[in-house]
């Protein structure tokens, strides 16, 4: 009786398939058609990068970037290197911007001459003096052939570049991993590491300061990420 019960089920839903089909109309796609579909929609970080780099990321760094003495000139660390999260927010609100998770970002452009370089890892970085600026925090610049993997300075700090724009987590973070690629293939390419040391240079860039949780943040350096870097004797 179940399984008469089960056939009927199944017949009637085969008409009402076909009435539908009739009165509609359905396409039929091929598994292969169907997978290029979805392909076709998945999110490509190189074409996105593509797609800001020259025309929105660059011209935002050329016409917001702060001056960094002026925002290192406004910090006032204790002796231990650290400054009170209260005094930095009001900072950030000044001259950068402040992210969701709590970071303070900033964009910066700044000189001076390079008085030391670290390459003993691939992060490797290059300490500035920084004309304008004889305080206690040391510039540093990331020079070497690898950016930390959860460096998102860059992307953050341009504010145009939101979280809402894309669909998953995993295509944000994928956007941010691909800005540090272009930045380590045509910004930092083509340094020459071994001979760095005495150079003048300019540069702009992005950093970040995580204050999440904290009370008290260490400010003893601040790591830079270049998007633009100029050399000189």
């Amino acid at each position: 009786m179940k399984q008469k019960n089960v056939s009927i089920f199944i017949a009637l839903a085969v008409i009402v398939l076909l009435f539908l089909a009739g009165r509609y109309g359905f396409t039929v796609v091929s598994i292969e058609d169907a997978a290029k579909a979805v392909q076709s929609e998945t999110f490509d970080p190189v074409i996105y990068v593509d797609g800001i780099w020259e025309s929105e990321l660059l011209p935002t760094f050329n016409e917001k970037a702060v001056e960094f003495p002026l925002i290192l000139s406004a910090m006032r660390p204790a002796a231990d290197g650290t400054a009170p999260k209260d005094e930095l927010i009001a900072i950030a609100k000044d001259y950068g911007s402040i992210t969701v998770g709590e970071a303070h970002v900033y964009m910066v452009k700044g000189s001076g001459k390079i008085v030391s370089v670290n390459t003993e890892t691939s992060l490797g970085t290059v300490e500035v003096a920084l004309d304008g600026y004889d305080g206690p925090i040391k510039t540093l610049l990331y020079v070497g052939t690898r950016i930390p993997s959860d460096e998102t300075s860059v992307r953050d700090a341009v504010g145009f570049i939101t979280f809402g724009d894309f669909k998953e987590q995993t295509e944000y973070g994928k956007a941010a991993s691909e800005i540090n690629k272009r930045i380590l293939a045509t910004v930092l390419g083509g340094i020459d590491r071994d001979n760095l040391v005495g150079k003048t240079i300019s540069f702009k860039g992005a950093f970040t300061i995580r204050t999440f949780n904290l009370i008290q943040i260490d400010v003893k350096e601040l790591r830079i990420v270049p998007v633009e870097i100029k050399l000189g004797e």
